[in-house]
């Protein structure tokens, strides 16, 4: 992969993965950390649908904006419900857009799935924490946050399985 792939798509990682870089110590930690990583997901996957000639590299991403999406309005219900702020997702799509509007389209689908891997390893480990966090009734929406993280596990290891043969399927060269 070229420095500039890589770089591009260091930056949408960037906005993936800084959702599972810190603890989720509050409810809040985690509703901003999984917004920000499902909106990257989905703006990520619109790319791919653009850039993209890959039959099975199209198929993935039009099920990763269909599965983030649903993710994503599921986990702003339970926010709002809880009167927790949810991140501005104009604001979140805007910076995923700038920051992956200049890749170009060589070795694209392996950067996409190389993407993809990580997204969901650091995805994996934030919602794990959550899953498995000791409830505290004072936090606000904790319990039902809990029961999101832990019902969305396997469609994130899931994707990740996928995400693994897309990556073996579309090797850089």
């Amino acid at each position: 992969m070229d420095g500039f792939n890589v770089r591009h798509l260091a930056l949408v990682i960037a906005m993936s993965s800084f959702m599972g870089s810190a603890l989720a110590a509050t409810s809040n930690d985690f509703v901003d950390k999984a917004a920000a990583g499902g909106i990257a997901e989905v703006e990520a996957s619109r790319l791919a649908l653009e850039k993209s000639g890959s039959a099975d590299i199209k198929k993935f991403a039009n099920m990763m904006i269909s599965d983030h999406s649903k993710a994503n309005d599921e986990l702003a219900a339970l926010a709002k419900k809880h009167d927790i702020e949810v991140p501005d997702s104009t604001t979140l799509t805007k910076q995923a857009k700038e920051k992956i509007l200049d890749m170009r389209d060589e070795s694209f689908d392996a950067a996409y799935a190389d993407n993809q891997v990580k997204a969901h390893e650091e995805a994996i480990a934030l919602f794990k924490k959550e899953a498995n966090t000791v409830t505290d009734d004072k936090v606000k929406g904790a319990t039902e946050l809990k029961g999101f993280a832990q019902k969305m596990l396997p469609a994130l290891e899931k994707h990740l399985e996928m995400a693994k043969a897309l990556q073996a399927a579309h090797p850089d060269k």
